[in-house]
């Protein structure tokens, strides 16, 4: 077979694993799959993107005769430069190996809402070696994952995705505190789990209004809503002018 051939077949054999992943990926990203689900998609598909790939490439050498010759004096040659790269990258590979067990155990998943090293964030991304964690003021936490694989990580939503939207309003203490705690009550009480508390009297009267969610970026959207529909009724009652 001439050699050009053989470059087409090799060629062909990439292109035909290349869009087999293309395909998976486009179905399964029409569908709604739980948050355990996702992890296991996510981690899991570029891991073995990344195994078709190496393996696809040592395949397509031994298709050709005269690189093949060349690939076996390699490998045969090359214990001490696999030792010499194993203890380079032992690090590297413990957080791929760390990627591949979070994804498995499941001690995090995609949404979960967490608090790692005194920082509080949803997780946003879990790569084959680090973790993505969008925190509470945009800005990213980037983790290794062998660190947040043997490291303690707070997971407030690993049994339940629920969480709370609260808000705090700060009035004066010259305004009819109980009518402003009713108004706000009444403005929440068709929101689930709905509280209204005086939760301070320092300089300006503290007011808390919390509300359940059914995960953190809904929390998110609920304060938001929650801290325009408490000014508004709180205009109407003339506390703000």
């Amino acid at each position: 077979m001439p050699f050009w051939h053989r470059i087409v077949i090799a060629a062909a054999v990439f292109a035909a694993v290349w869009l087999v992943e293309r395909v998976v990926g486009w179905w399964l990203s029409r569908r709604t799959l739980p948050p355990e689900a996702m992890t296991r998609y996510r981690v899991l598909r570029r891991a073995i993107s990344t195994a078709i790939l190496v393996i696809g490439f040592f395949s397509a050498l031994l298709v050709i005769p005269e690189v093949r010759a060349v690939a076996g004096g390699l490998l045969a040659s090359s214990a001490v430069l696999a030792l010499i790269v194993g203890f380079a990258s032992q690090r590297t590979l413990a957080n791929f190996v760390a990627g591949i067990l979070i994804a498995l155990t499941q001690p995090i998943r995609l949404g979960d809402r967490v608090s790692y090293g005194g920082v509080d964030g949803v997780i946003e991304d879990i790569g084959l070696t680090y973790t993505f964690i969008r925190t509470t003021d945009g800005s990213r936490l980037v983790v290794p994952n062998d660190k947040l694989a043997s490291d303690t990580i707070l997971n407030f939503s690993i049994r339940n995705r629920e969480t709370l939207a609260e808000i705090t309003v700060q009035l004066p203490l010259t305004c009819d505190l109980d009518a402003a705690v009713k108004a706000l009550r009444d403005e929440v009480a068709e929101e689930r789990d709905a509280a209204v508390a005086v939760t301070g009297l320092d300089g300006n009267a503290t007011v808390t209004v919390r509300a359940a969610a059914p995960d953190a970026a809904a929390a998110l959207r609920l304060e938001s809503e929650l801290r325009l529909r408490a000014h508004a009724r709180l205009r109407t009652l003339g506390v703000f002018g």
